[in-house]
């Protein structure tokens, strides 16, 4: 573990600006938003807070991309410049865990997801506060990083605290070794109060909210899987597919071919199983055509497909479905009723 002071922290981001494409948050509360260094200055970079408003999903699963070019073989030419992402939340992390084993981590994985995440640096950073919606802690995850990440960094006075988790990081911490400096045992006791703090804010937010834990969860949507509760929650739901949009684990998507200037062009898109035709066949057929059995599928890939093939919850904690839903429908809200007479 080593400090890195805000002015040296400033010099690295410029310097890893001419070799990726910078990612940071700017904003605050529950407002911040990532950006570009081309965009705003690296000095109002804001690392703490809380988690961004959009899922690091956006930058490496493109909500929009063509995949093919009429009949031409391989992908279509495409220049992907490494990402490097500052501030990126242990939800995020997570979040990332989901889709490498659906991009990633097997044969047939995605080649542009692939190559982003093989190429590009995270750089994460601990959250110092809790929204109300936040639920990290019931899901048996933390507001501050352990793994998954390059370099991590933990806002303390006058700096962060910096610590490697990968040969990359290592390697970009060595590079730049001149930035970094051995913290002094105030600071690392700064550290461990501000992530106890955070700790003891989202147990409190959880408890008020009476957020049932990991355990409990197991096997809830089997259990209930025919309860009147996915109509009873179902019936503000507005089929706006924002929770999909906004989650960092949702990954479906669909294919779709356009002709544009002589040339067919095939397009691959975010989906949302809330809409209507997500599960609709060529015939006209729909297994899901009810609303309340679209919800409950948003739920049983979650809370019981995902544990049993990749062995976690397809879920962060990170809130933001809640925040984004206009139907007001608190997944937090659903979980409980999942475990009440379970």
């Amino acid at each position: 573990m080593t400090f890195l002071s805000r002015v040296h922290f400033e010099s690295l981001l410029k310097a890893l600006g001419g070799t990726h494409k910078l990612l940071f948050p700017v904003g605050s509360g529950s407002k911040s938003h990532f950006t570009s260094i081309d965009r705003s200055d690296p000095g109002s970079a804001f690392i703490g807070g809380v988690r961004s408003v959009e899922p690091l999903k956006a930058f490496f699963f493109s909500g929009r991309e063509r995949v093919a070019s009429g009949f031409e073989p391989g992908l279509p030419g495409r220049e992907l410049q490494p990402l490097c992402v500052v501030g990126a939340k242990a939800c995020d992390l997570k979040g990332f865990r989901i889709l490498d084993h659906v991009f990633l981590d097997h044969e047939f994985g995605d080649p542009t997801y692939k190559r982003l995440r093989r190429e590009s640096l995270v750089i994460s950073s601990d959250c110092t506060d809790a929204l109300e919606t936040c639920f990290c802690t019931s899901l048996d995850g933390l507001p501050y990083p352990e793994d998954g990440f390059d370099i991590n960094l933990s806002p303390v006075s006058g700096g962060f605290l910096a610590e490697a988790g990968s040969e990359k990081g290592r390697a970009l911490m060595a590079a730049h070794s001149s930035l970094f400096t051995d913290p002094s045992p105030k600071q690392q006791q700064e550290r461990r109060e501000n992530r106890e703090a955070v700790l003891e804010k989202l147990r409190t937010i959880a408890e008020a909210g009476g957020t049932p834990g990991a355990e409990s969860l197991k096997g809830a949507v089997a259990r209930r899987y025919d309860a009147p509760l996915w109509a009873e929650e179902a019936a503000t739901c507005v089929e706006c597919g924002a929770c999909n949009t906004i989650c960092p684990t949702c990954h479906c998507f669909y294919l779709y071919d356009q002709m544009a200037q002589g040339t067919t062009g095939r397009f691959r898109m975010w989906d949302s199983c809330l809409i209507n035709d997500f599960a609709r066949v060529a015939g006209g057929e729909n297994p899901r055509s009810r609303l309340w059995m679209r919800l409950r599928n948003r739920f049983e890939k979650k809370f019981d497909f995902f544990p049993k093939v990749a062995g976690e919850f397809a879920c962060t904690g990170c809130g933001r479905c809640s925040a984004a839903c206009p139907g007001r429908i608190d997944i937090r809200r659903v979980l409980r009723r999942l475990v009440e007479n379970g």
